[in-house]
């Protein structure tokens, strides 16, 4: 037998490996802000303009734009928080979840949002981290879910008044990121539920049967 070396194409996945989108999404988001400064926000023209045509673009761009520092390190510390938990799952439901989200909060925006506004942040995405950490574990049935999702609306619960109208917050992004999240949840969980139930369900009439004439 002759022994043939590993390619890097054939290496094992690392635990780490699942982590890769969330860190490649801070660096654009911090990079871009680090960038946007000098040129006075100028690119936060790419973000959502509410029914402009020319502002669809920005349901993709809006999260990776911010309004300046304190607006990034706000949506920053949550997102990589909530964003870290849901990688545990790996990187592909992280990006499931997160497609899920991101359209949902800004085709919201853009169908609903103040006329005459612009709309950047990536706070929509943090809702909806949050709505399908808690969700998840109530629709996939999963003890370990919940735990999670108890711990995670213990800390950041307080959020969920973002969701109210609020002078110069765009709340629409909040309230359909948050929707956004309990739909990923419902799609990427649901069928795991129906199949459980689905194999408890045979296993009870399997028992049934075997079970001896009194």
């Amino acid at each position: 037998m002759v022994g043939v070396p590993t390619t890097q194409a054939e290496r094992p996945p690392s635990p780490a490996d699942a982590f890769v989108p969330l860190i490649v999404m801070i660096v654009a988001m911090w990079a871009i802000e680090l960038i946007d400064v000098p040129l006075d926000g100028r690119l936060d023209r790419f973000g959502i303009r509410p029914r402009q045509v020319d502002g669809l673009d920005g349901i993709v761009l809006a999260p990776f734009l911010h309004a300046g520092w304190a607006h990034l390190i706000a949506n920053t510390v949550p997102f990589v928080v909530m964003g870290g938990v849901i990688c545990l799952s790996g990187a592909k439901r992280f990006v499931q979840v997160t497609v899920i989200v991101g359209l949902t909060s800004g085709v919201g925006v853009w169908l609903t949002g103040a006329g005459n506004s612009l709309v950047v942040g990536a706070s929509g995405l943090v809702f909806g981290y949050l709505t399908y950490l808690v969700a998840r574990g109530i629709v996939a049935r999963n003890v370990l879910y919940l735990a999670a999702g108890a711990a995670v609306l213990a800390v950041y619960g307080g959020v969920i008044w973002g969701l109210l109208p609020t002078p110069g917050i765009s709340w629409q992004g909040h309230l359909f990121g948050a929707i956004g999240g309990v739909i990923a949840a419902s799609v990427l969980h649901g069928s795991t539920a129906q199949d459980q139930a689905g194999t408890a369900s045979s296993s009870g009439s399997t028992s049934t049967t075997l079970r001896p004439p009194r």
